[in-house]
């Protein structure tokens, strides 16, 4: 790409960085979704799948940070861990083992417009707590999503309630964790990129999966485990892209930004409900499609006004550091230290 220009040569990056993420988010969707349904593969044991995945990921998140030394490891303690990263790791088990249950009952296209709740669960939760500030606009917003979500629901041709309530938990559990993200790691200047996530976070969450598993899946697992024969085609490939997709987040986020995972996000949907009406033959009625363009509407404008929002701040802090430096020339500051403090601000 030698022959394009620096903008557009970054410009086509972000599409093949977005393309990439999307790519993966799908095929693990759908692969999870082939294993555990019972018309499929029929392996419906959602905290077994789960656990495999934390197993994967941890032993490669250790390769990566420990041998590799691909990223570096965060200097945490043993009280900050046990204080911080603990509950979000429950957490965040409590979200997967859920999340993956809900595809034994419900159609992929149903189960993305339930995650479409995402922004108002976090955006609730983090007024809770005091992490976001109320909005008349913003709740108003929420509001109309989670109409939206309400009819889509309605009009859902193969309702199972126990499967909505299973996404329902998802949805909660993972907003819960995102909003102590930003209350327990956030607040205090700790930063984990999905690499160093799931170095910290996947054993833990292996460890607490390992407790309803014992309960729940290990009595009908118990007589295969003498002699176990597991598909490696099948389980292999599903750990990779699992694995592969945190990868892709890391350097989706790294090289664009949150938001632009979020747009994204909302393309795959799309891409997922045409997916399962059109390849897996999922029921989608008029109602539904009529409810999710509701939320979906919802969902493009928050991402709209949480893009604004970036843009002021960003303009903000902008203004007040050229003010600072214009503080300092004034004040006999040489122009080599005013560029010396903006290199040492932008590091």
């Amino acid at each position: 790409m030698a022959f394009l220009s620096p903008l557009l040569r970054r410009i086509v990056l972000s599409y093949f960085y977005v393309a990439i993420w999307i790519a993966l988010s799908f095929s693990v969707i759908i692969f999870n979704k082939y294993i555990l349904d019972r018309k499929m593969y029929n392996w419906p044991y959602p905290i077994s799948l789960t656990m495999i995945h934390m197993a994967f990921c941890s032993s490669l998140a250790f390769v990566l940070v420990r041998v590799l030394r691909v990223v570096d490891p965060v200097a945490m303690s043993l009280e900050m861990y046990l204080s911080s990263v603990l509950p979000i790791g429950a957490l965040y088990a409590m979200s997967l083992w859920f999340s993956n249950s809900a595809y034994i009952y419900l159609s992929v296209s149903f189960i993305q417009m339930l995650k479409a709740l995402m922004p108002v669960a976090v955006y609730t939760l983090g007024v809770a707590f005091q992490k976001d500030a109320f909005r008349c606009a913003t709740m108003s917003n929420m509001l109309l999503v989670s109409v939206g979500v309400g009819i889509a629901a309605y009009g859902e041709a193969n309702f199972n309630f126990t499967g909505v309530l299973l996404q329902l938990a998802a949805v909660a559990f993972e907003a819960t964790r995102l909003v102590l993200i930003q209350i327990l790691l956030a607040s205090k200047g700790i930063s984990l990129n999905p690499i160093t996530s799931l170095y910290y976070v996947s054993p833990t969450c292996l460890v607490f999966l390992t407790i309803p598993w014992f309960f729940v899946e290990y009595p009908s697992l118990a007589p295969h485990l003498l002699a176990p024969r597991p598909d490696l085609l099948v389980f292999g490939g599903n750990c990779v892209c699992a694995f592969a997709l945190n990868l892709a987040v890391f350097l989706l986020i790294g090289k664009t930004s949150a938001l632009t995972m979020n747009v994204a996000g909302v393309v795959k949907d799309w891409m997922l409900i045409a997916f399962s009406w059109s390849v897996i033959k999922d029921r989608v009625t008029a109602i539904n499609l009529m409810g999710y363009l509701l939320a979906f509407g919802g969902v493009c404008w928050y991402n709209h006004s949480k893009l604004q929002e970036m843009k002021a701040k960003d303009a903000a802090r902008k203004a007040a550091q050229l003010d600072e430096e214009k503080g300092l020339i004034s004040d006999g500051s040489t122009t080599d230290s005013v560029v010396q403090k903006r290199q040492s601000q932008s590091s």
